[in-house]
């Protein structure tokens, strides 16, 4: 059964509103892209959302009780609420490097979660 959805892209900053004409996860249609990113954003939003996550961790012994961390690539977006989970149970140990990998391979998706700034001892 054909359907309508309007998507804002997130693929540039220009933000598209866009109309979808689909049936379940077949995209038929996408009008008001000003790009072609468009139409590869609606077919991946359709079959595999996924989103960067950025959050914090805590850090013992460390000059701030938490450190920054981000995913590596973006992450199935229905595993968002399970890594926030994961990532409370997370306690580092200062000093702490920028770069270094908290949890390797999440939930098997091969995405790497990162610290994203030092945090010295004291």
């Amino acid at each position: 059964m054909e359907e309508k959805t309007k998507l804002i892209c997130i693929s540039c900053p220009k933000g598209c509103s866009l109309d979808v004409t689909h049936d379940g996860n077949t995209i038929l249609k996408v009008e008001n892209a000003a790009c072609k990113q468009g139409y590869v954003y609606a077919e991946k939003e359709f079959t595999d959302p996924r989103r960067m996550v950025a959050s914090t961790v805590k850090v013992k012994g460390g000059l701030h009780p938490l450190v920054p961390v981000y995913t590596a690539n973006p992450i199935p977006k229905p595993k968002i609420q399970d890594l926030l989970v994961e990532l409370r149970k997370v306690e580092l140990q200062a000093p702490v490097t920028g770069g270094d990998v908290v949890l390797e391979n999440v939930f098997g998706t091969g995405i790497n979660i990162i610290t994203s700034r030092d945090m010295p001892a004291v």
